[in-house]
């Protein structure tokens, strides 16, 4: 083993020690903050803590949680005021990590803020949060003038909006303010199941009797999406696969047949124009028509289609929001907002069905097994070696307002202590949220304007995984309907055989390849690598370069089973395995 083999391992080494012992501590300050849950210096540790690890957009939300506790303790009409002075009068002795010591709550709340202020710009600027990064700047900066930290971070944020926006002379007003973050199980995550056992598969079967009887889930092999689209990567040949669950049927499936019909009480909307049922989001009767909608009895703005839609919200989200004006927060948007104030409404049902059904939202059956198009840790984790590559690319949408203030607008409307719950209504936990939305989530559009007004998501649907020749489709009215194909894209039979995979369609298939990748790509963190795609991606690459991929591939492959062939003569080895080109075959 060389040198640099060895320097490699002992530094692979020293990197998991570093990260073993950080996960460690942010366990200890995590259960410490249970039993202390207004102690603001302890958001602080943890979130310094969040940004060794390489999560600055956690680092973020515990820095806000600390700046927030800093208010109450110094204004006494506030409802946290005397718990949270009481937490931090314990560390007059010994100071804020080592400052201010002995110099009273006072200096100890300057100390707290402007620390707060440093760990929110700087982790808001890695973020790509450049708007409110630069925010807290002049925020801290008012209360710390001339502070080194603040000050290099908002020369930084000013240089990183220069090169987004493309332009020597920027306005912070017009300074981007959404980024992306990471998208993983996160290590300390309990709540993710076994999406493959033997258990999940009979629960998901069991929900999918009462609505695709036809239909059973089973586990299957997908292509991996593309990190990046490079010369060849469609090329004819073996690409990566993963293993996901999907949906398949368990008889013969007749064209126009339907395949499913799905209630989820995770539907919204933010319609500004139509009056919409509050749960299944269908358009109410006309006011004096036969049929009338069904209020709800507290609050009589609330209204139902029907009186089954009415007992359905009662029983799984609505006491927990009723007359609160909870998605209010989120329906007060600029138009190129909302999309990410759906998935805002998304999470805020999430809440109100986690508080009605007393149950933790990653439980929550209409969440519990949709897979997020996460990461691996590994891949998602910032290099420590100044030797490494290129940091990794993060594919979670974040914004300060989506991700963290208006989530806690929404809990705190709802009455939900967000300190004395915080294993419930962590920031990870809205991030695992999100990125089980963000992947599987349909939109129905408003008729007149085109922007997305209702946003659902239907756990069942999608088992379904994406090919962009689908064998079903699907409308979603009261209900998301899912029924066989009467025409194939590339010609094949229509309907669905007995044991084949139901292919479902995430976006408009009618689009051009390039554009459909692209949209895979915001959506679900990676290109699209079906069969379709790939052949049409490179039928286009064949038609730029006029060369004729499909033969250069079989010439190629025509060539390595000739070398292959010579290889094998005379190179057997040992244990009786051949050896090509230094590869063991085995046969």
């Amino acid at each position: 083993m060389s040198s640099i083999d060895t320097e490699s391992d002992e530094e692979a080494l020293r990197a998991h020690m570093a990260t073993t012992a950080l996960l460690a501590r942010r366990m200890r300050l995590t259960r410490r903050l249970r039993d202390s849950p207004y102690d603001l210096v302890l958001y602080i540790e943890r979130g310094a803590t969040h940004s060794e690890l390489g999560y600055p957009d956690l680092a973020a939300g515990d820095a806000y949680r600390a700046l927030v506790l800093t208010d109450e303790v110094r204004d006494e009409g506030f409802e946290y005021h005397e718990v949270a002075a009481e937490a931090l009068r314990g560390y007059e002795e010994e100071g804020i990590l080592g400052e201010g010591a002995g110099q009273g709550v006072t200096a100890l709340l300057d100390i707290a803020s402007t620390r707060c202020y440093r760990i929110l710009a700087i982790s808001l600027m890695l973020c790509g949060c450049l708007k409110s990064a630069n925010d807290f700047c002049e925020r801290g900066l008012a209360k710390a003038p001339g502070d080194e930290e603040l000050t290099q971070a908002q020369e930084y944020i000013f240089n990183l909006a220069k090169r987004r926006l493309k332009t020597e002379t920027v306005n912070p007003e017009d300074f981007p303010d959404q980024g992306l973050v990471r998208r993983e199980v996160y290590p300390w995550n309990d709540h993710e199941p076994d999406r493959y056992s033997k258990e999940t598969l009979a629960f998901l079967n069991a929900e999918l009797a009462k609505v695709a009887p036809k239909c059973v889930a089973l586990v299957t092999e997908l292509p991996t999406l593309g990190d990046e689209l490079v010369a060849g990567v469609d090329a004819d040949i073996a690409i990566p696969t993963n293993k996901q669950l999907g949906l398949f049927a368990k008889e013969d499936i007749a064209p126009m047949e339907t395949v499913l019909h799905e209630t989820s009480a995770l539907t919204v909307n933010n319609s500004p124009v139509y009056s919409l049922c509050d749960a299944c989001s269908a358009e109410l009767p006309e006011v004096g028509g036969e049929q009338q909608g069904v209020p709800c009895e507290e609050c009589v703005e609330t209204v139902y289609c029907s009186q089954s839609c009415h007992d359905f919200a009662m029983e799984s989200y609505h006491p927990a929001v009723c007359d609160r004006e909870v998605d209010g927060i989120a329906r007060k948007a600029h138009l190129r907002e909302t999309a990410n104030m759906l998935h805002l409404l998304l999470l805020g049902r999430a809440f109100a069905m986690s508080a009605t059904q007393d149950i933790h939202p990653l439980e929550l059956k209409e969440v519990k097994y949709i897979w997020g198009d996460f990461l691996s840790t590994s891949s998602n984790a910032v290099p420590f070696s100044p030797q490494a590559g290129p940091p990794p690319v993060w594919t979670l949408p974040f914004s300060f307002r989506a991700n963290l203030t208006g989530p806690l607008d929404m809990l705190e409307k709802m009455d939900i202590d967000v300190f004395a719950e915080l294993d419930t209504y962590d920031l990870w936990i809205f991030n695992t949220l999100y990125s089980k939305f963000r992947g599987t989530a349909s939109a129905r559009v408003n008729k007149l304007d085109g922007r997305p007004e209702v946003a659902a998501v239907h756990p069942l649907w999608c088992l379904a995984n994406h090919d962009c020749d689908p064998n079903v489709q699907w409308e979603w009215g009261m209900r998301m309907k899912l029924w066989a194909r009467d025409q194939r894209i590339d010609g094949r039979a229509p309907g669905v055989s007995k044991g084949e995979e139901i292919m479902n369609h995430y976006c408009d298939i009618e689009l051009p390849v390039q554009e459909r990748r692209e949209w895979a790509k915001g959506t679900l963190g990676g290109y699209c690598m079906c069969e379709r795609c790939r052949s049409e991606a490179r039928k286009e690459e064949e038609a730029a370069n006029g060369v004729d991929m499909a033969a250069m591939v079989s010439m190629v492959n025509e060539m390595n089973m000739v070398n292959i062939a010579h290889g094998m003569a005379g190179s057997e080895q040992p244990n009786g395995v051949c050896e090509a080109n230094g590869i063991r075959q085995t046969t």
